[in-house]
């Protein structure tokens, strides 16, 4: 059949092009429409038929400037199968591919990227991406001699413009008004909004001119009492893609905190990230930029909490089960854990966190007698497999989703799921804190643990994490922030865990407050330390 394909010029198979993409890969983007129709009180009805002629329009011109003898064909092959990648994750999860969301793309390891593979997935690639990659393969295009090819793909744009012209006379202000109450729908636009984001990474990541390295807080000096017998010891866990909304601390209805709930951890509430990914919150948490401000390119370029830190001579560890540490731990020690490591806790592609409490054991039987930090990055609860994050005898929520595609399962078997994630991280927590108490004769300890980003467990129709900050739900944003802090670290330090407690209580924190905690809470003393953004501050004597 593939062989006997009819033979079309380049200007049909460019507007056949143009319609595939309109009415299969932007399928998302007509659901994103619908939702701003039905928002909308007066709607034009000949306005809104307007909109797939519009696109139509606009793809077969922009088509037409890459359907050329040599190029069309390899050019549109790929970009098919791209955009089939990107409509599967739009439709079934809510995904946008902005910038950010790139640039997670870009550093997702290959054991992370195989969670993402399942027969819902693939079957969307053979589909809409496979089968019509063969037949642009396999179709006989014919162009003209190069005059008469380009006299004829400009009737063609021409015919285009002439026609988003005609609909621009008649409804400019009908797409200007939608346009500004619904300004989400541009990014669901397959290809050119997940090309326009891709073009932009590379640009400013491989194309641009490097921007020279700065060292920050070099003036960084320990100031804690060096009378005390007893160094501090702090462990910050980072979490993975936990979200408050699902923690009992926060008053969720489900036993998520019965592990950690008889040690008097500290619960700091409404406290908002600084991105919806990996990629961007870890390196914005522990940048001196706030999240307003942060850039990727500006933040890697320069030192974070971490390196102001070892400039002060603490101690530093960075132990990681997630996806590395995006940059931040590049100047310390740090141990990316191999999944394979231990043969019960790992099987080759992802260790449950419980491996991290076995290399902790022994950082913590090698410290120095110096004021130190161990941070472990854990996997928490990544998804869209949220049931490879916790062994058998930790599945405590049932039933629960046993598959990666997750927007097949039951609303009580996602969240089941989910729920038995967060319950893991809370025993892994419990079981830092047991350790620190351990060390409490040769050290003041405390631990803190706070999430990268939350999650979308399928509320309005999205799922896992990554959607646009401005536009992303609190299910994303919100996430958990824990404290916890032996007596004698409060009593060395100073601080009044009765106040911290009630400061806790009121909220009101983000990511941004990280940086300056962390040096707070290490007594280090530095031109880039600001006070009014640490949360310890006022309640230390």
């Amino acid at each position: 059949m593939l062989s006997r394909l009819k033979s079309l010029s380049s200007n049909q198979f460019t507007v056949i092009l143009a319609l595939y993409y309109v009415c299969i890969f932007n399928i998302p983007f007509f659901q994103i429409v619908k939702q701003g129709v039905e928002k909308q009180a007066d709607v034009n009805l000949i306005f809104i038929a307007t909109i797939p002629l519009f696109l139509i329009f606009a793809l077969s011109f922009i088509f037409s400037i890459f359907s050329f003898k040599y190029l069309a064909k390899p050019f549109f092959i790929v970009l098919t199968l791209m955009s089939s990648s990107v409509f599967f994750a739009a439709l079934q999860y809510g995904v946008v591919f902005d910038y950010g969301m790139i640039e997670n793309t870009f550093e997702t390891n290959s054991a992370e990227a195989v969670t993402y593979l399942n027969w819902a997935s693939m079957l969307n690639f053979v589909v809409t991406g496979v089968v019509p990659a063969l037949l642009i393969y396999k179709v006989n295009i014919e162009f003209k001699p190069l005059v008469k090819e380009l006299l004829y793909k400009l009737a063609l744009m021409a015919a285009m413009l002439i026609g988003i012209g005609i609909i621009a006379i008649f409804y400019y202000q009908n797409y200007v008004s939608f346009g500004r109450n619904n300004d989400i729908i541009k990014r669901h636009i397959i290809p050119t909004y997940f090309i326009g984001s891709t073009a932009k990474y590379i640009n400013i990541n491989y194309l641009q001119e490097p921007i020279e390295y700065k060292q920050l807080g070099l003036d960084a000096k320990n100031t804690t009492d060096k009378q005390n017998d007893k160094p501090n010891l702090v462990v910050l866990v980072v979490g993975e893609t936990a979200r408050e909304m699902n923690y009992e601390y926060y008053g969720y209805g489900k036993p998520t905190n019965t592990h950690t709930k008889g040690q008097g951890l500290l619960t700091f509430k409404d406290t908002h990230s600084c991105g919806t990914a990996t990629a961007v919150s870890l390196p914005c948490m522990f940048s001196r930029m706030d999240r307003k401000h942060y850039e990727s390119r500006q933040a890697k370029a320069q030192d974070s909490a971490i390196d102001v830190l070892n400039h002060a001579g603490i101690a530093l560890d960075w132990l990681d089960n997630d996806s590395g540490c995006k940059g931040v731990c590049r100047n310390i020690d740090n141990i990316l854990i191999g999944h394979d490591s231990d043969p019960d806790l790992c099987n080759g592609q992802y260790c449950y966190d419980q491996v991290l409490l076995n290399t902790l054991d022994d950082r913590l039987s090698h410290l120095s007698s110096k004021d130190s930090l161990i941070v472990l990055h854990i996997i928490g609860s990544h998804g869209p497999t949220y049931y490879l994050r916790y062994p058998d005898e930790h599945r405590f929520f049932t039933p629960d989703c046993q598959r990666s595609d997750i927007q097949n399962c039951t609303d009580e078997e996602l969240v089941n799921t989910y729920d038995n994630t967060i319950l893991y991280t809370d025993y892994i927590v419990s079981q830092v804190v047991k350790k620190l108490e351990a060390k409490n004769e040769e050290f003041d300890t405390a631990m803190l643990y706070i999430s990268d980003h939350g999650e979308s467990l399928g509320e309005s129709g999205m799922y896992l994490h990554g959607a646009p900050y401005a536009f992303a739900p609190e299910e994303q944003t919100k996430v958990p922030f824990l404290g916890w802090f032996s007596a004698g670290f409060a009593k060395q330090n100073k601080l009044d865990l009765s106040c911290l407690a009630k400061e806790a209580e009121q909220g009101g924190y983000s990511h941004d407050n990280l940086f300056d905690s962390l040096l707070g809470l290490m007594n280090v003393s530095t031109e880039v330390y600001q006070q009014d953004k640490d949360i310890f501050s006022s309640c230390r004597q």
